[in-house]
């Protein structure tokens, strides 16, 4: 099976188009070959500041929480989001991930949809 359209767009980190997608009723809890499309965002910014040499950035990892990811999803090595994030090195997710789970996230972000801002 090949991967999904949200699937590339995490991949490259083209939130919008994963926000179309998202919209248009795309699973943001789906698993290809184990991997739930949470750790493959967490996956895409952690390799892709290693390899860029750039700062690590959650863009597309805060954003799937936002829109409904389950970060309790393990992959096939049974690991949850977090677990996954913090074997990567990847302290930004471990840290929104943290945030979203506790009392710390506003209760009012949790499950909000992302709105195009007039003018942007």
């Amino acid at each position: 099976m090949p991967w999904s359209e949200a699937r590339f767009a995490v991949e490259g980190e083209d939130l919008e188009r994963l926000r179309e997608l998202l919209d248009a009723g795309a699973d943001v809890n789906e698993t290809f070959n184990g991997m739930p499309l949470l750790h493959h965002a967490i996956d895409t910014e952690a390799d892709g500041a290693l390899q860029s040499e750039q700062s690590l950035h959650v863009d597309t990892t805060a954003y799937l929480l936002c829109r409904g990811a389950d970060p309790t999803l393990k992959d096939l090595e049974g690991r949850d989001a977090r677990s996954f994030a913090e074997g990567y090195g990847h302290w930004l997710a471990v840290e929104v991930i943290d945030a979203f789970t506790s009392r710390r996230w506003p209760t009012r972000l949790r499950g909000v949809r992302a709105r195009r801002v007039p003018g942007r």
